[in-house]
């Protein structure tokens, strides 16, 4: 076919690193490597070397550099042109090389994965509703972005042990008890579950703004769950078994799954301990009755470690939670998916743990904050009420995307099933597709548009790649492709986003933004729709065709990759 050499991809660019590291001495390969892009546009190049980094050392302005190297540089066999663009200097590779080479990554089973985990463990602590509060629409972020931040782990070889720390312990269980025994029912408790808690719970802080001595009854209970009074806990149990049941079913709406739902209680019996070691390290001082860290060296508040009755605060349990996942997990890092609202907790929690001597707080310890959510721009709370329930939102965007196959596709088979993963996948892209720090809103007519940057569109691109090979009847995916029929812009132009997908996934991970990949996704889908539109895929001739349906293929299979790394589950038809 071509008479060029049929290196791969990686040796290509490593053949460039090698071409400018020997006329660049300042640099290390590695630090070439990093430099190193793929242009945007393919009409600026397949790769791209900017001099911007050069000019100090050399003294020269970067567009002088980069004209410099390309007098010096003598043009290997696979580069079609190197040229100079600014600060630029761009290389580009003879199509049907470069295609070839493209198709070969493409193709390699393993694109998106690594090994660079293996042996590593990494703890996430995500989603962590508090018990007897209905799971809402605010919870959803911290699971979704946990969830996808485990596969992304999990698909670079790390082993993830994913942790739900509920919210089962504290002064609210207090609260709790109190309004229960004063104004709730056994009977109204079994028959209406968590929404009877939610109402004694709401209850609760309506009259305790009339009667502040409700606060002291509820510390009293609390204080008696901490000294193990049988009726407390007992009442205590009775809410967590109430409030998990419900956590599951949405859990299994969700599709997801966690390796431990240990929450603050599994702690309580392990805060001496850390006291101990905190008071041992010399840390433990006294301040109004209370025992605390004083971080006042570090621009912080001291961080509280016992109240003034002696009862244990949520740092310890966090405190107690670090070292027992360090001592039975070994993780080399744990993450924490919570709202940014508790920066400053973390903050104080992971400057403890490293005052008390363990090095490996200072990058082992990551908190991942994320932006609120709201319906409408309105901030939920479940103190007042104003509570929008998570399980509600998943089942109304079923609903409305059933409403819209009954409209479009109203023969479809299995139309529940489709619409329950593209409801549900529609809600979780609409939270990954922005930055995590972004606030979110869940608005019907954009998160269910099948033409936008959504999920539904990704799906929709998806289920047409699944149509076309249903269509096709002799595919060989695994003959040789004639390349010769992937160099127009469209089908190059979708090699080089379904190869980039392994730089994708890590990227995400080191940043611990799963928005990388929805984006990604929303790009692929873009590629390929363009090159559908521009190319015939079922045509006469078995060596087009068999390639074009080649790219068909692969590219099916990345876009189902990064849709499950979201924690989204593809359909075949919609």
């Amino acid at each position: 076919m071509d008479s060029h050499p049929r290196v791969a991809t990686f040796q290509m660019k490593e053949q460039i690193i090698s071409i400018l590291a020997d006329k660049i001495p300042s640099l290390t390969r590695e630090e070439i490597a990093e430099l190193i892009e793929i242009p945007p546009n393919p009409d600026m190049g397949d790769y791209a070397f900017p001099c911007f980094r050069l000019a100090k050392s050399l003294r020269k302005a970067p567009p002088m550099i980069a004209a410099e190297l390309q007098a010096a540089i003598e043009t290997p066999d696979f580069v079609q042109e190197i040229r100079v663009a600014g600060a630029y200097l761009n290389f580009y590779l003879k199509k049907d090389a470069f295609a070839k080479t493209m198709l070969d990554q493409a193709r390699d089973p393993k694109l998106g994965s690594s090994e660079e985990g293996n042996g590593h463990t990494i703890c996430i602590d995500y989603s962590s509703p508090n018990v007897a509060k209905n799971f809402h629409v605010g919870h959803l972020r911290t699971t979704i972005i946990g969830n996808s931040l485990y596969k992304i782990y999990s698909k670079l070889g790390y082993h993830v042990e994913r942790i739900n720390h509920l919210g089962d312990w504290g002064t609210q269980f207090g609260k709790l008890i109190v309004a229960y025994k004063k104004w709730g029912s056994e009977e109204d408790v079994r028959s209406k579950g968590i929404e009877e808690l939610m109402r004694l719970y709401v209850l609760f802080h309506q009259e305790a703004d009339k009667d502040p001595a409700l606060e002291d009854e509820a510390r009293f209970w609390f204080a008696e769950m901490e000294r193990g009074n049988e009726e407390a806990l007992s009442i205590w149990q009775w809410f967590v078994e109430i409030s998990l049941e419900e956590f599951k079913r949405t859990y299994k709406l969700l599709g997801m799954e966690f390796d431990h739902y240990t929450g603050e209680s599994f702690y309580r019996d392990k805060t001496d301990d850390v006291v101990k070691r905190i008071t041992d390290a010399g840390l433990l001082t006294e301040s109004e009755g209370a025992k605390i860290v004083d971080l006042e060296a570090y621009d912080m508040a001291p961080c509280l470690i016992l109240k003034n009755d002696g009862s244990s605060i949520y740092a310890t349990r966090d405190l107690a939670a670090i070292f027992y996942r360090k001592e039975n997990y070994n993780f080399e890092k744990c993450l924490y998916v919570t709202g940014q609202e508790q920066k400053l907790h973390f903050r104080q929690v992971f400057k403890v743990v490293e005052l008390m001597g363990n090095e490996w707080a200072k990058d082992g310890l990551v908190h991942i904050p994320y932006g609120l959510v709201s319906l409408g721009g309105e901030k939920l709370s479940s103190r007042d009420g104003n509570v929008i329930f998570a399980e509600d939102i998943l089942l109304e965007a079923i609903s409305k995307v059933k409403e819209i196959i009954e409209q479009k596709n109203p023969s479809l088979e299995n139309k529940d099933e489709v619409a329950k993963y593209v409801g549900v996948g529609a809600v979780i892209f609409n939270d990954l597709y922005n930055q995590r720090i972004k606030d979110v809103s869940f608005r019907w007519e954009h998160l269910l548009n099948f033409d936008g940057e959504t999920g539904p569109y990704v799906q929709y691109t998806y289920a047409r790649c699944s149509s076309i090979l249903r269509k096709v009847a002799d595919y060989d995916p695994a003959a040789d492709a004639d390349v010769s029929f992937l160099t127009d812009e469209a089908s190059l132009g979708l090699l080089k986003e379904l190869c980039r997908f392994t730089a994708v996934v890590k990227e995400a991970a080191n940043r611990f933004e799963p928005s990388v990949v929805a984006r990604y996704s929303i790009a692929v889908a873009q590629a390929f729709n363009h090159y559908y539109t521009v190319n015939r895929i079922n045509v006469e001739d078995a060596a087009e065709r068999n390639a074009r349906v080649l790219l068909v293929d692969i590219t099916r299979r990345v876009l189902r990759e990064s849709m499950d790394l979201l924690g989204i589950t593809c359909v075949e038809q919609m």
